[in-house]
């Protein structure tokens, strides 16, 4: 089974910073100290874009977390089923995709860096994207945060938005 071509990667949708804390939080508190080697993205390579609809893979050597969102507050985390080195293979739209961990210069300020703190941040405001949850990964200095795009992944830097709520791990 495949999702967007992608070997192996199965999505597991959740809802919730609460259930997502209880399925994840564990395994995510583990990330904290470990270096960020790669940050990985599937990237469109006739158009040279992001293709913000497939996982988002960081890669810390020991373990890589997967992050994908859909709809307006669906989350899927998954671990180590995600190999950069094979090409997602989606055949429709006459996509050609490849994972790049060297597209984003913000997203490649972070390889190297020892990981400080992992927290999952749940959108408060009044609009569509209200119940969202997203991973935040907390480096000395500076801060990555993958959140939905509406119905896509989003890459966001520095401090959290302050409607926000934040639940540490």
């Amino acid at each position: 089974m495949s999702y967007f071509g992608i070997e192996g990667h199965e999505p597991r949708w959740s809802n919730g910073s609460k259930v997502i804390a209880t399925e994840h939080g564990p395994r995510l508190r583990t990330l904290a100290g470990h270096v960020l080697r790669h940050l990985w993205l599937a990237w469109d390579l006739d158009d040279d874009t992001w293709f913000a609809d497939a996982p988002v893979l960081l890669d810390f050597g020991h373990e890589q977390v997967e992050i994908n969102h859909q709809k307006f507050d669906d989350l899927s985390l998954t671990w180590n089923t995600v190999s950069p080195a094979n090409r997602p293979a989606w055949n429709c739209g006459n996509f050609r995709l490849a994972w790049r961990d060297d597209t984003h210069a913000e997203a490649a300020g972070l390889h190297g860096r020892r990981l400080d703190t992992v927290e999952l941040l749940e959108f408060g405001g009044d609009d569509l994207a209200a119940g969202m949850t997203a991973v935040s990964f907390v480096f000395p200095a500076d801060r990555i945060t993958v959140s939905n795009g509406l119905d896509e992944n989003r890459l966001e830097f520095g401090e959290p938005d302050p409607a926000y709520l934040r639940t540490p791990l």
